[in-house]
C-alpha cells in the first residue's frame, strides 16, 4: 500500500499539469474591424436635426403609431421564431460547456443464469451497481473553441433579434404612413368625383340651356368616369396595406379602430446621420455579421486541434455480487482509466475540415466588409432621397397651387361663356393629378426618413430585447 501513494501523487500531478497547460494551437486572425470613411458625402443633405431619440418613431410625436409598433412587437410571429431560434443558441453553449466538465452515470446490471447440472440444476443471481465518471482533458483547447464559437453564435442570433425589431418598427411604420396616404387618396378622390358631379350638373343645364353643345357634357362626362374609376383601385390598395399591417400584428386581419385618420406629416423631423464609424456600434446586422466572423474563426482553431491527441480519464466505484458454486462474492470495486487517442488514418476528413473552416472565415470576413460597404451605401442613399424628395415636394406644392389657381379661372371663364370646355377639362385633369403627386410624394418623405433610421441602426433594441427576454415565452396568436 505505501508504494501505491506516490504513484497516485504522480498520476495526479500529470494531470493537473495537464489541465493547467492548456494551448491554443492557432491564433485568432480576427482582430479588428475594416476602416470605414471618416464622413458621409451627403451629410449635409436636408435640415438635419439631432440623432434619431429612442425609441426612434417618439420623434414623429404620433401616439397612434407607438401603439401600432408596440402590437407588431407583442403579437409579431417573427419576433417569436427568432426568440425560439435565440433560445436553442443559448442550449447550444450549454451543451458544448458540458463537454467541458466530467460526467457521472450511475450503471448497474442484474444477472441471472439457471444451468443443469448431474445433480442438481444451479441458479446464480449477480448483480452490479457502480458510479462511473469520465472527463476529457482539453490539452489544445478543442473543447473550449467549440464553447466559445456556440457563446458567440448565441450573441449573434441576440443581434438577429435586435436587427428585427428595428426592421419590424421600420415597417409598421412604413405601412401606417403608406396607410394615411392611401386614405388621403381615397378621400381626394371621393372629393373630386363630388366635384366633377357638380360640374357635369352646370354644364347638363347650360346644355339644356341651349349655351353649349352637346361635346362638352359628354367631355364632363368623361372626367367624372376617369375620376370614379380611381376609387376601387383605391380601395384596394388601402385594404392590401390594411392586410400587410394585420400579418405584422400575427393576425388574420386588421383592425379599423386602430387606424388614424390624420393627415401625413407635411414636414417631418429630419435626423442627423453622424460618422460612419457609428454604424459599427449601431447596426445589429453588422455587429451579427462580426460575431459570426469570430465564431467561425473558433471554430477552426478547434478542427485544427481535433488533429491532435485527445486524452480521457475515466474511473468507475460500485458494488457487486459474484456466485461461485455456492458461496457469493459480495465486495467493492473500483477502476481508474487513462486514455490517449491520436488520429492517424481518417482519409483526410480532419484536414479537409480544417481547409473548410478556413474557406468558412474568409467568405465570412468577405461578408462583413459587404455589409459594411452596404451599411455605408444605404446612408448615403436615404440622405440623397430625402433631400431629392423634399425638393420635389416644394415644386409640387406650387405645381398644386399653380393648377388649382387654373381650374378655378378656367371654370369661371367658361361659366362666363368666354372660353369652351376644353380648357376646363384639362384644367381638372391636372390639379387632380398635381394633388395625387403631392400626396404620394409626401409619403415617399415618410418613407425616406425611416429608411434613414433603418440604415443608422440604433441602441434602443438593447432595452426592448431584455424586457421581452425576462418575460415568460409567449406563443403568437391569430385571430
Amino acid at each position: 500500500m505505501k508504494n501505491k501513494r506516490p504513484a497516485r501523487k504522480i498520476i495526479f500531478g500529470i494531470i493537473l499539469m495537464l489541465l493547467i497547460s492548456g494551448c491554443s494551437l492557432h491564433q485568432p486572425t480576427i482582430k479588428e474591424p475594416p476602416p470605414v470613411p471618416t464622413g458621409f458625402q451627403h451629410q449635409n443633405a436636408g435640415n438635419a436635426a439631432i440623432m434619431p431619440i429612442d425609441p426612434w418613431w417618439q420623434s414623429f410625436n404620433d401616439p397612434q403609431l407607438s401603439h401600432l409598433i408596440a402590437a407588431a412587437f407583442a403579437g409579431n410571429l417573427d419576433l417569436d421564431q427568432a426568440f425560439a431560434r435565440y433560445q436553442q443558441s443559448l442550449a447550444l453553449v450549454k451543451i458544448q460547456a458540458a463537454a467541458q466538465k466530467p460526467n457521472l452515470n450511475l450503471e448497474g446490471q442484474v444477472h441471472r443464469d439457471h444451468q443443469p447440472g448431474i445433480l442438481e440444476d444451479t441458479t446464480e443471481n449477480n448483480y452490479r451497481l457502480s458510479l462511473a465518471a469520465g472527463f476529457e482533458v482539453d490539452l489544445w483547447q478543442k473543447l473550449a473553441k467549440r464553447r466559445q464559437a456556440s457563446s458567440l453564435e448565441a450573441k449573434a442570433s441576440e443581434e438577429d433579434i435586435k436587427t428585427l425589431y428595428l426592421g419590424l418598427s421600420c415597417q409598421v411604420a412604413d405601412l401606417y404612413y403608406l396607410l394615411l396616404e392611401q386614405q388621403s387618396l381615397l378621400s381626394l378622390t371621393e372629393e373630386t368625383i363630388n366635384s366633377f358631379s357638380d360640374t357635369l350638373k352646370r354644364v347638363e343645364l347650360r346644355y339644356r340651356q341651349g349655351l353649349v353643345p352637346a361635346l362638352d357634357v359628354y367631355q364632363s362626362r368623361q372626367n367624372l368616369a376617369a375620376a370614379r374609376a380611381r376609387r376601387p383601385d383605391d380601395k384596394a390598395n388601402l385594404e392590401l396595406t390594411r392586410q400587410a399591417l394585420a400579418v405584422l400584428f400575427g393576425q388574420f386581419k386588421s383592425e379599423k379602430n386602430q387606424e388614424s385618420t390624420r393627415s401625413l406629416p407635411d414636414d417631418p423631423v429630419m435626423f442627423k446621420a453622424g460618422v460612419p464609424a457609428t454604424l459599427l456600434q449601431q447596426r445589429p446586422d453588422i455587429k451579427s455579421a462580426w460575431l459570426r466572423l469570430q465564431a467561425s474563426d473558433a471554430r477552426l482553431a478547434a478542427a485544427i486541434a481535433d488533429r491532435f491527441p485527445s486524452i480521457n480519464l475515466g474511473g468507475n466505484i460500485g458494488r457487486s455480487q459474484t456466485v461461485f458454486g455456492t458461496t457469493p462474492v459480495i465486495g467493492t470495486f473500483w477502476q481508474l482509466l487513462a486514455g490517449f487517442s491520436q488520429p492517424l488514418i481518417d482519409g483526410g476528413r480532419r484536414r479537409a475540415e480544417v481547409e473548410r473552416s478556413r474557406a468558412m472565415v474568409r467568405e465570412l470576413m468577405a461578408n462583413y466588409q459587404q455589409k459594411v460597404i452596404e451599411a455605408v451605401r444605404e446612408v448615403e442613399d436615404a440622405l440623397v432621397k430625402n433631400r431629392a424628395t423634399a425638393e420635389e415636394i416644394n415644386y409640387l406644392k406650387q405645381q398644386e397651387f399653380a393648377t388649382g389657381q387654373s381650374q378655378r379661372l378656367a371654370t369661371e371663364r367658361y361659366l362666363q361663356g368666354i372660353t369652351d370646355y376644353l380648357p376646363v377639362l384639362t384644367a381638372q385633369q391636372f390639379h387632380f393629378t398635381a394633388r395625387r403627386q403631392l400626396l404620394q410624394s409626401q409619403q415617399q418623405l415618410m418613407a425616406a426618413r425611416i429608411s434613414l433610421v433603418r440604415a443608422l441602426g440604433g441602441q434602443w433594441m438593447t432595452e426592448t430585447f431584455r424586457n421581452r427576454r425576462s418575460k415568460p415565452s409567449t406563443q403568437g396568436s391569430a385571430s
